[in-house]
Order: C-alpha cells, then sequence, then structure tokens
C-alpha cells in the first residue's frame, strides 16, 4: 500500500509574524493524504477507510471551515458498498406524465426544495420541462439551517440570476413574499391579453419539487387554511389540485416527483436522512451510521455534541460502530432502534440546526 506520508517539499524560511501558522500545518496535511487515499481507491476494507477518514477529523475546533469537497468525496464511497436507494411508487409515474401536461398552461413555476439539502431536492430534469417559463426557487426549512447556511446560498441563486424565496411552511415565514413575487413575475400576462381585447385573468402557478419538501404547507399557509393535505412523510400528496388565492393567483399543487432512479447515491442518502424519500426504501443502519460520519465533520455539531448526548466516545469510531454502541446502551442490542433515534434526533433539531449542503464552488 502506498505511503501514506507527505510529500517532500523543501522548507521555506518563516519570518517571526509567520511562525504562528506552522502548528496547523500537519492537521492540514494529514486531512489531504487522508483524501488522497480514498479517492485512489485503495485496497483499504470499508471499515478502514471509514476510520482512516474520520481519525484525523474528531477533534475538529468548533471554528474550524469544513471542506464541503473532501466531505462530498468520502460520502461518495462510504456509500458505493451500501444497497441503492431507489423510491419510485406508481402514483409518482402517472403524476409526471399529467404534471407535464399541466405545465403547458402554467404562467410560474414553483419549485420547492429542502434548505438543508437544496442540490439533493433538484431534479435532474426539471429545467428541461419549464422550458423558458419563469421560475421561483423556495428553499423551505429555513428555521433548520444557520444563518451561514442561509447566506451561502443565497449569495449563489443570486449570482445565477434566480429568484430564491426562504419559506417556513410550518409558520407561514416567507409565504406572503413568495405570493406577490408569482404575482409580479406574471403581470405581463394580463397584460398581453388586455392587448388583444381580453378579459385579465387569475395568474396560474405550479408547485412542483421531491416528496416531503413542503410544497403543500407552503399553499396551506398562503391560503391561511388547510386545502391540500399535509403530514411529516413522503407520498401524502397523491393527485394534482389547483386552489384559487384571492381573484388573481390560481396553485397547483402536486405530488412529489423523483426520478425513476436515482444515480447520485449520495444525494439519495441525503433525501433518506431528512426523511424525503419513503422509509421502505433504504436500510436505517446505513443511513444513520452516515450520518454519524458526516456530523462529526460539521463544525456547528462535531464528535462532542454526539459524544455528550449519548454518553459513547467517539474517539476513532466509524459510524457503525457508534450505532453498535449506542444500540447495546440503550436498545438492548436493537440497531435498528438506534438508527431510528438517530435520524429522528436529527429530523428534530437536537444536534443543532445545520445543512448537509453548501454551495459547490
Amino acid at each position: 500500500m502506498a505511503s501514506l506520508a507527505p510529500p517532500l517539499h523543501s522548507r521555506p524560511s518563516f519570518s517571526p509574524s509567520l511562525r504562528l501558522r506552522k502548528s496547523s500545518a500537519p492537521r492540514v496535511s494529514a486531512t489531504l493524504v487522508v483524501s488522497n487515499v480514498v479517492a485512489a481507491e485503495t485496497s483499504l476494507s470499508w471499515s478502514s477507510k471509514e476510520k482512516l477518514n474520520l481519525s484525523s477529523k474528531w477533534n475538529q475546533s468548533p471554528h474550524q471551515e469544513i471542506d464541503w469537497e473532501n466531505l462530498e468525496a468520502d460520502l461518495y464511497h462510504w456509500t458505493r458498498p451500501l444497497r441503492p436507494v431507489q423510491w419510485y411508487p406508481g402514483h409518482i409515474a402517472k403524476t409526471e406524465k399529467e404534471l407535464k401536461e399541466q405545465l403547458k398552461l402554467m404562467d410560474v413555476v414553483i419549485e420547492v426544495r429542502d434548505a438543508r439539502i437544496p442540490m439533493a431536492t433538484s431534479h435532474p430534469q426539471m429545467d428541461s420541462w419549464l422550458g423558458t417559463r419563469k421560475k421561483i426557487l423556495v428553499l423551505n426549512r429555513e428555521d433548520m439551517i444557520s444563518a451561514a447556511d442561509r447566506n451561502a446560498w443565497a449569495t449563489f441563486f443570486a449570482r445565477q440570476g434566480i429568484k430564491v424565496v426562504f419559506s417556513n411552511g410550518q409558520l407561514g415565514m416567507g409565504t406572503m413574499k413568495l405570493g406577490r413575487l408569482a404575482k409580479s413575475l406574471a403581470v405581463s400576462v394580463n397584460t398581453k391579453r388586455r392587448a388583444k381585447g381580453l378579459l385579465p385573468r387569475p395568474v396560474r402557478a405550479g408547485i412542483v419539487g421531491y416528496p416531503n419538501v413542503g410544497k403543500s404547507s407552503v399553499i396551506n399557509r398562503l391560503l391561511k387554511r388547510r386545502m391540500c393535505p399535509a403530514a411529516p412523510r413522503p407520498g401524502v400528496t397523491r393527485e394534482l389540485k389547483w386552489v384559487r388565492f384571492g381573484k388573481d393567483l390560481e396553485l397547483l399543487d402536486s405530488p412529489g416527483i423523483l426520478p425513476m432512479r436515482i444515480s447520485d447515491q449520495a444525494a439519495a442518502i441525503k433525501l433518506a436522512i431528512c426523511d424525503d424519500i419513503g422509509e421502505r426504501s433504504y436500510d436505517a443502519a446505513d443511513v444513520a451510521a452516515i450520518l454519524v460520519q458526516m456530523l462529526t465533520r460539521l463544525p456547528e455539531v462535531g464528535s462532542e455534541t454526539l459524544c455528550k448526548r449519548y454518553r459513547i466516545d467517539l474517539h476513532d469510531q466509524c459510524g457503525k460502530t457508534f450505532l453498535q454502541k449506542l444500540a447495546l446502551q440503550l436498545f438492548n442490542g436493537d440497531v435498528s432502534q438506534a438508527a431510528f433515534r438517530i435520524l429522528s434526533d436529527f429530523r428534530k433539531g437536537k444536534f443543532g440546526w445545520v445543512a448537509l449542503e453548501r454551495p459547490p464552488r
């Protein structure tokens, strides 16, 4: 196996003002070498890779900046030996066909994503379906991410010229801004109708997105009454439904749509972690073990938070080992119950509100 020692370089001379920086160099080098070993797909076993990747990162400072690209690369390798996460119930295929027909009638399309994983909840075919239609991007559950996460995504989409609204479908934050923005973007529709001698009509806006990202909750908050069924699990909405918002806006609520086959398994694991895909599609123990490994890499959480909450030592342990210890300590060895406890704690914000993605560079 290739040596893990960093390559030798000539040592530059350091001025007195720069000598204080030398103490952090070994940690940075170790991190880079570990990532290179994983990326090169050496003959390390799955558990050995986990421990090697994690051992240099357990004791990160709470204020240390995370390398999101390295985390994504490691997540890709963690998911490779696992059973693929796939979920495509029959009603989604029917919905997709009907939605494509309804898109022809829409003036504006409102795409709702999970603010914790905006990239993972982006449908790969959405832009091709929309064509030149105007789109508003809603990042729902903004209360579940930090201010730094919110600012990073706001800057990212602003640079791309995408209209983005952060919302909280449970409390209604951001929904009124969304209604005003939808009407303003579609104002040209009635301008053209008047020029043709036609009477104005309500603006038609379709709300689309992955399962359980909060589409129906956003509509209910806009209408200030429960018009669409909503629950904190995927697959509640089963059919398309038009609802009227005032005199000048019509909204189409649609079931969550997913690709027939999810090729990006790192994204699929994030969907499972955030409960944006059916429970039958994944192994909870595998997903919880990866979540543990991700949380230890996030400065806002880190290994200390997990250690204090569950009273389990995390030093040089992979997610699977941690899960087994938690099962023995709290659930008489039942790994499935331990996995659901960790996933539930994350979804309820017991580790703090943090995103699992940051914008690509």
